[in-house]
């Protein structure tokens, strides 16, 4: 059977995926068609149900979780790994200050709206050009995810806030920023195995962790090794083999008291 299935060119997500859609790994008859794109792109082809199955932002999960369940595995969740606010040295915040954001429905952006509800002044931006945005003073400051979190400091940029720490000291539990959802109106045996597939990769890339090298560095941004490899090395831990209980509980945590809390996961 053909699916479509969305993720986006970040180390952590061609690492996980590469034995999947390599088939380095049985895919019990699954085939999948894959469509590249950056996390807020994959959040608003989520609204409008374009994919089988996608990655996509935690905060949007939240806004079309009645057209799709989570599966328990390719999360990206854990600790000291949530977005970063940062500017230039010299640049003073204020509540009029222009905030460059990876997308509305981020997770990234919903930290921010919790931390820092004084920013209104923000401009949607592709997640990879927004070090570039601060720096040129398109932006007073800017919110920044994936390989960026290890480059910034390079480019002469300065950190406000870890937004990550953030919603670790509120909560006392990991931050989930995005994870892998399936169409609930496919057939739950479908769905069932998708998941089995989806874990298989991901165990085979943990227990071969160069497989995926050439896969991984064909669609980062990054060319630096040791960037990619952390990257992944934040990314990609426990959470993304299995949620866990303490996994679930970081993901109803974002959907609050919903109607669709007790109906979240596969």
């Amino acid at each position: 059977m053909n699916l479509t299935l969305g993720f986006s060119p970040c180390p952590n997500d061609t690492f996980i995926f590469d034995a999947l859609v390599h088939h380095k790994i049985d895919t019990e008859g699954l085939e999948f068609e894959v469509v590249f794109a950056d996390v807020s792109q994959l959040n608003k082809w989520a609204f409008k149900g374009k994919l089988d199955v996608t990655k996509l932002s935690y905060n949007a999960f939240t806004h079309c979780v009645e057209n799709y369940i989570l599966l328990d595995s390719g999360s990206a969740l854990g600790t000291n790994c949530g977005p970063l606010l940062i500017k230039k040295p010299n640049t003073i915040l204020t509540r009029k200050s222009k905030i460059a954001i990876p997308g509305k429905y981020t997770t990234a952006n919903m930290l921010l709206e919790i931390a820092f509800p004084e920013y209104k002044n923000k401009v949607e931006s592709l997640f990879s050009d927004i070090e570039s945005d601060v720096l040129n003073e398109q932006v007073d400051a800017g919110l920044i995810i994936h390989e960026n979190r290890f480059t910034y400091k390079d480019k002469g940029l300065e950190k406000v806030s870890d937004l990550g720490e953030f919603w670790e000291g509120k909560t006392k539990l990991p931050i989930p920023l995005g994870g892998i959802v399936v169409k609930r109106n496919l057939d739950i045996d479908l769905q069932k195995k998708i998941q089995r597939v989806l874990r298989k990769s991901v165990e085979y890339a943990f227990e071969n962790r160069d497989a995926s090298a050439e896969y991984v560095q064909l669609h980062s941004q990054e060319l630096e090794k040791e960037v990619v490899d952390a990257h992944i090395n934040l990314y990609v831990n426990k959470f993304s083999i299995s949620l866990g209980f303490e996994g679930r509980e970081a993901v109803e945590k974002v959907f609050g008291n919903t109607v669709y809390k007790e109906n979240i996961f596969l």
